[in-house]
């Protein structure tokens, strides 16, 4: 009998914290250790943290100084969501090229987190935005 692989096991709540800028280092700390427990190799995990840190920064620097963080593991996949209640936005904001050509940065977190996940979706919404990261894991 094979062992059971991610897909096989239930939607399994992992964090769910509000954070300012203080606790990013924590933060980034807890998602790698949750992510390493799930499964997720190297060096993909690290480009996760990456994507999460980058999309944190954002909701604090460019929303109200604080988020909340959601990671759960569910279908196969790492999921992190991370809500503001800034004033919102669109995926129309992320950079289709490189940010920083010429001198111009603005989108570069969201446009690293867009390359190194599986997948970036962001909802905006009456009193903020949700940036939702996928990580595919292993099987």
């Amino acid at each position: 009998m094979e062992s059971p692989g991610p897909r096989d096991h239930p939607t399994v709540t992992l964090l769910d914290c509000p954070f300012t800028q203080d606790d990013l280092p924590r933060l980034r700390m807890l998602v790698d250790q949750y992510a390493d427990r799930e499964g997720l190799p190297e060096p993909r995990r690290g480009e996760f943290i990456v994507a999460v840190d980058a999309v944190a920064t954002n909701a604090i620097e460019h929303a109200t100084g604080s988020g909340t963080l959601f990671l759960r593991r569910a279908d196969g996949h790492l999921e992190c969501r991370i809500h503001d209640t800034g004033p919102g936005f669109t995926a129309d904001v992320i950079p289709s090229l490189a940010p920083g050509i010429g001198g111009h940065a603005a989108g570069r977190g969201l446009w690293i987190a867009t390359l190194v996940t599986d997948q970036l979706t962001i909802s905006a919404e009456t009193g903020g935005a949700t940036v939702t990261l996928f990580m595919r894991l292993p099987c």
